[in-house]
């Protein structure tokens, strides 16, 4: 995706989620964006490991 794409593309979340004016959001940061776009999504927890995928396989098997 180009450059343009790209920051047309953050410009409209940054307005749609955030509210940001145009001015507000070339004012931004790439950083600052980040930091907020980052604090507004849900955590992501990482995969079970294998002892635990193992034991959750034999407690619900397919069939």
């Amino acid at each position: 995706m180009s450059f343009s794409a790209s920051a047309a593309r953050l410009a409209g979340m940054a307005g749609a989620l955030l509210g940001w004016t145009p001015d507000i959001f070339w004012a931004a940061t790439p950083t600052e964006l980040a930091a907020i776009l980052d604090a507004l999504s849900p955590p992501v927890e990482s995969p079970p490991d294998a002892p635990t995928l193992s034991r959750l396989m034999e407690q619900f098997p397919d069939g």
